[in-house]
């Protein structure tokens, strides 16, 4: 723990931010945040990077676990979420009920082409020919463009939810922009949470969640690539219909920094 404060708390930077993170200084955090609890984890993001992190949710379950750690330990980080214009009704819905719960404005960031003029450009049903391109258009830029103004990208991915994100680590470094970008910080405090757990939480602290989710639908993305998945398939199979495709491109889009100071 003293470890983490003292990399917290560090000063250096130009300006009087704190220090830059080193390569060390990640492997470090990463080995004690595998001990620590989500709030502590995030404790520590709000004591070093305060209103420059902000968390990013879909409102699966793991989402609104860590809004609901966050908001419970006075953690008043901006919260925001992307809207495709292809969401089910239902993830409409939900959005205002958690912000009526929390007390937070969970901000909507939209593509700069609505579905409408995305298909005069590109033609009717982009996601059913091209579903990479079309989750680039409607969620991988509007991300990217919210990632320039932060520091800090908070998620809530699990390595549970699919062989794809077996891996993740606790905090891991992005370059936003590629090799010559500015690098940002990505936290996953809820990489050790298994379902199970994620829903024991949210039923005993009784917290809003997708009615979808009691419909058969483990993982919930856009109405037009969302099916029910079965009990014994990854919680992300029914995700992009018909495609050899297993994420939308928001998590893959940076390339990790190995050799790196931010």
């Amino acid at each position: 723990m003293e470890a983490l404060q003292t990399i917290a708390a560090a000063g250096g930077a130009p300006g009087g931010g704190p220090a830059p993170l080193s390569a060390r200084d990640v492997a470090v955090l990463n080995g004690q945040f595998e001990h620590q609890a989500p709030e502590e984890i995030l404790g520590w993001a709000w004591k070093r990077f305060e209103r420059r992190a902000a968390i990013g949710t879909s409102f699966q379950g793991s989402g609104l676990v860590m809004l609901h750690l966050a908001k419970m330990a006075g953690l008043n980080f901006p919260v925001f979420t992307l809207d495709t214009g292809l969401l089910f009704p239902e993830t409409l819905e939900l959005h205002k009920r958690l912000e009526d719960f929390f007390g937070w404005k969970i901000e909507s960031i939209a593509p700069d082409l609505t579905v409408e003029q995305q298909a005069g450009a590109l033609g009717p049903e982009l996601w059913a020919r091209d579903p990479d391109l079309c989750c680039t258009m409607r969620k991988v830029l509007p991300l990217q463009s919210k990632l320039r103004g932060l520091d800090c990208w908070i998620t809530g991915l699990r390595r549970h939810q699919a062989r794809s994100r077996a891996a993740i680590g606790l905090i891991e470094i992005y370059a936003l922009n590629g090799k010559e970008g500015p690098d940002i910080v990505k936290l996953n405090p809820m990489a050790n949470w298994a379902a199970e757990a994620i829903w024991r939480h949210i039923r005993q602290h009784k917290i809003p969640f997708n009615p979808l989710h009691d419909r058969g639908y483990s993982s919930i993305g856009c109405m037009v690539c969302t099916r029910k998945t079965a009990r014994d398939e990854d919680e992300r199979a029914g995700r992009w219909i018909g495609f050899k495709k297993v994420e939308c491109g928001i998590h893959t889009f940076m390339p990790p920094k190995i050799d790196f100071q931010i």
